[in-house]
């Protein structure tokens, strides 16, 4: 009997990754969970600032010591132009991950309470966002940002940077600052992005004691 498998890993696109420290599991867990009641992130706006709220995340987990990378993942009609598509008409979307150790095993689980209750593996994260078969997934160092639209495929990535930080800073916001209609309402809410920024500088200090 022949399996379809809804997504498939791009060794192409995926870093090499060597973590020199993991995550407990049940700390990763308590990880999720901080970060799922937080109110800095508004997970339910799924369809707005993916990429600023996988940053954001891993910017404070780096702040506190805590090894993390980002999870990608692509329909298959947009990275390889033929069948495959992601729920909610997504081109790709991105998350957090954790290196965990569990019982000896290392996992690669997602952190991200825009699409599951729980923390998943990369490859069940990756399938539970595909609606039509294949999407393709793989882990990239934290400090991309996001990829260049031209050639996705290339390993010159768009790192962090000022212009990106304001990007994330926005997305926080629930401000889409790329869009026409974003753009226009970042001229009426430098109050909301200056509370936003604020809190999260604050959110800094808020490492969850274990």
């Amino acid at each position: 009997m022949f399996t379809i498998v809804p997504t498939l890993p791009d060794m192409a696109l995926s870093d090499v990754i060597a973590p020199q420290q993991t995550v407990p599991v049940k700390q990763a867990e308590e990880l999720f969970t901080f970060f799922q009641q937080h109110p800095l992130f508004d997970w339910k706006n799924s369809n707005n600032g993916c990429e600023g709220r996988a940053d954001a995340v891993c910017l404070l987990l780096e702040e506190w010591g805590i090894p993390c990378y980002k999870a990608w993942v692509f329909s298959g009609e947009y990275l390889k132009n033929h069948v495959g598509q992601l729920t909610k008409n997504w081109k790709y979307h991105v998350a957090p991950v954790l290196p965990v150790m569990n019982d000896g095993e290392l996992i690669y689980q997602v952190l991200d309470p825009a699409t599951d209750m729980k923390l998943r593996s990369v490859y069940d994260w990756a399938a539970g966002i595909t609606q039509l078969a294949h999407s393709y997934h793989f882990i990239r160092l934290a400090q991309w940002y996001i990829f260049p639209h031209k050639n996705i495929a290339t390993a010159k990535w768009n790192a962090r940077n000022r212009q990106n930080r304001k990007w994330m800073i926005q997305s926080l916001a629930g401000i889409n600052g790329l869009s026409a209609s974003g753009k226009a309402r970042l001229v009426f809410n430098k109050p909301l992005l200056k509370r936003t920024q604020l809190a999260f500088e604050q959110a800094k200090k808020q490492k969850p004691d274990w």
